[in-house]
């Protein structure tokens, strides 16, 4: 008798695809309360009955910034995340059971993040978590992971304190991961551009309040002092803050070549456009959230020629990069994608903990830990194809800063940086008549 799962299996791959994307649009256009239920009705291989009926699902939480100025990055990574999910449940789920998503909003706020862990553990009962956008929150969130043995891949938050919070003699096993790239990489492929591409000594730090800016300034003037060079200026400016001319101003008056940026788009857009009214074009550096798409639009030409790190920069370098733009544009209707490293992290973030809980053969966290350790399965993933990207005493899928590529905005989107840099282009904003 030929099942769901088999008639599914038999169609042209082409076929296949087309069906994988139809149920991940359906996936987006749900909230959380139909997005269990519409990934429920992907086919999959059939479930043993039990007494109670269907074997229950895996349940793992998705918690990130949904709404507020960090949106671009966390809709960005749900949605790969949901792509991932769909896309696996229509090719028979995970040790026959069917993947839910829970999913949380936590506004960017550390408080409302922890209490969203907490719930997703001790109410929902998850045996994993997937996602956090923000460096507060992550710091505030993950201890509940690591107390209750649960296991979290980090899909996007980057402070480099994120997963060496637990670590050995203290904490006997570390159930905290991460995709993405730390700061203390970011750090140095910035620094390598303004000083070793561009030979510049002279640089200024503008940083945020957060934790994330915070930290991240640490690890800037950490890389700068392994090349004996000491910052010009370190100014801090606080989140929604939109005067940036006096932090400017101190920063020229100081001889600054550059601006070696740590915050989120709409505060770095106000620095951009802060600089164009002072007609003063020093280029801008800065980490992987120049890229979002607030940054972008809220600074317009004066986002041109900004560069930073990033995993992933939207384009089709290989098969699995062209199945998931191709994902992408199917569920969404549009070929732009707010955050593409974020999109691209989530996405394989959902893929690497499918293949840690195949290989655990069950639903146990310190299992699943283990299995993330030792992981024996190639996955071809967005951003990298990963090889055993973790192990017992390293959480970090990306651990060199030849892994990370350089982008830069050019033409309203971000591209791979190019030899010479452009000088910037400073448009001043018009005047009234």
């Amino acid at each position: 008798m030929r099942t769901a799962y088999s008639e599914f299996m038999s169609l042209p791959i082409a076929q296949k695809r087309r069906a994988l994307l139809a149920r991940a649009l359906a996936l987006l256009s749900l909230g959380r309360a139909g997005f269990g239920a519409c990934l429920a009705a992907a086919p999959a291989t059939p479930l043993r009955s039990t007494p109670g009926g269907e074997r229950e699902p895996v349940r793992i939480g998705v918690s990130g910034p949904f709404t507020g100025p960090s949106a671009p990055m966390g809709l960005s990574m749900r949605t790969g995340i949901r792509i991932a999910a769909a896309e696996l449940n229509a090719t028979g789920g995970i040790l026959g059971r069917r993947i839910q998503l829970l999913e949380g909003d936590d506004e960017a706020s550390n408080a409302l993040g922890a209490r969203i862990v907490r719930e997703f553990i001790n109410r929902d009962r998850i045996v994993a978590g997937l996602g956090i956008v923000n460096t507060g929150v992550a710091l505030a969130c993950q201890r509940h992971y690591q107390l209750a043995r649960v296991p979290v891949i980090t899909s996007v938050a980057t402070g480099s304190l994120i997963t060496r919070q637990f670590l050995p003699p203290e904490h006997p096993d570390n159930y905290v991961f991460r995709v993405s790239a730390n700061d203390t990489l970011q750090a140095q492929v910035i620094v390598e551009e303004a000083v070793l591409r561009r030979g510049l000594t002279r640089l200024a730090i503008l940083h945020d309040a957060t934790n994330y800016g915070v930290l991240g300034s640490q690890d800037l003037v950490a890389a700068l002092a392994q090349r004996g060079i000491a910052a010009v200026a370190l100014e801090r400016f606080q989140l929604r803050q939109t005067d940036m001319k006096p932090m400017l101003e101190r920063a020229r008056a100081a001889g600054a070549q550059a601006l070696l940026t740590y915050g989120i788009g709409p505060e770095l857009a106000h620095i951009a456009n802060g600089r164009a009214d002072m007609h003063w074009p020093v280029p801008i550096i800065g980490s992987w959230t120049l890229a979002m798409s607030n940054f972008i639009e809220i600074a317009g030409r004066n986002a041109e020629g900004a560069r930073m790190p990033q995993t992933f920069i939207q384009g089709a370098r290989t098969p699995r990069q062209q199945a998931f733009l191709d994902a992408w544009v199917q569920a969404t209707g549009s070929d732009r994608i707010p955050v593409p490293p974020a999109a691209a992290q989530g996405y394989d973030s959902m893929l690497l903990l499918a293949a840690a809980i195949r290989q655990a053969g069950n639903l146990e966290g310190p299992s699943i830990r283990t299995a993330l350790e030792t992981l024996r399965e190639e996955i071809d993933g967005v951003v990298m194809t990963y090889r055993t990207p973790f192990s017992r005493d390293n959480h970090e899928s990306l651990r060199t800063a030849r892994q990370i590529l350089l982008g830069e905005v050019r033409g309203g989107r971000v591209v791979q940086a190019i030899e010479p840099p452009a000088a910037p282009r400073i448009v001043p904003p018009p005047t009234e008549a």
